[in-house]
C-alpha cells in the first residue's frame, strides 16, 4: 500500500488464514520492523519468539478459553514479550511493537490479529501468561503481552467506512 492512511484504512483483524506459509523474507521485514519501534528511554525491553511449527501453535491456542482458537490455524505466531526490569512501561513498549508488527504484516499483504495474554486466565486456574512462558520457557521476570498471529488471509475484511468513524471522539482544546 502507498499510502499510510490507506493501510490503516484497511488493517483489520484477521482470524482466518491459508495454510501456506510466510516466507521467510516476510517474516524478516517484519520482525526487523518490531525491532524499529519506539520504547521509552530507549530501553527496548520487548522481545519476540517467531512459531512457525505447527504444533507449538496449536498449544499457544489453549493458552484461553476464548479468543485465542485462531492461533491453532495461523501459519505465524509471534509472542510478544517485555523484560519488566528493564521499563516501568514495558507495557505501552510492547504494545507499541505489537501494532508496528501488525502495520508491517498488513504493508507485506498479509493479515493479522492480536490475541491478548496478559491480564487472561486460562480454565484451570492457570493465568495464560503462565502457560505461554511454560510453554515456550520464557524467563519469569519477562511479561507475555500476547501473540500476533499472521498469515495469507482466508477471509474478506471490508476496510473501515469513514464516514461511520465516531468522531464525537475527539476533542478539540478541552474535553
Amino acid at each position: 500500500m502507498d499510502n499510510f492512511a490507506e493501510l490503516v484504512k484497511h488493517r483489520r483483524s484477521i482470524r482466518k488464514y491459508l495454510p501456506k506459509a510466510v516466507e521467510p523474507e516476510k517474516i524478516e521485514r517484519i520482525t526487523r520492523t518490531a525491532l524499529m519501534s519506539p520504547a521509552s528511554k530507549r530501553s527496548n525491553p520487548w522481545e519476540f519468539i517467531v512459531v512457525q511449527d505447527r504444533d507449538m501453535l496449536r498449544r499457544l491456542a489453549e493458552c484461553r478459553p476464548f479468543g485465542s482458537k485462531l492461533v491453532e490455524g495461523t501459519p505465524l505466531g509471534i509472542v510478544v514479550t517485555a523484560d519488566t526490569t528493564k521499563s516501568d512501561v514495558w507495557m505501552e513498549d510492547a504494545s507499541i511493537a505489537a501494532l508496528m508488527l501488525q502495520l508491517q504484516a498488513q504493508n507485506l499483504g498479509l493479515g493479522s490479529c492480536w490475541v491478548q495474554v496478559h491480564g487472561r486466565e486460562k480454565e484451570d486456574g492457570l493465568t495464560a501468561e503462565e502457560y505461554v512462558r511454560g510453554l515456550l520457557g520464557i524467563p519469569p521476570h519477562y511479561a507475555v503481552l500476547n501473540i500476533v498471529s499472521i498469515g495469507y488471509p482466508d477471509e474478506e475484511r471490508k476496510p473501515y467506512d469513514e464516514a461511520k468513524l465516531p468522531y464525537d471522539k475527539i476533542h478539540q482544546e478541552v474535553f
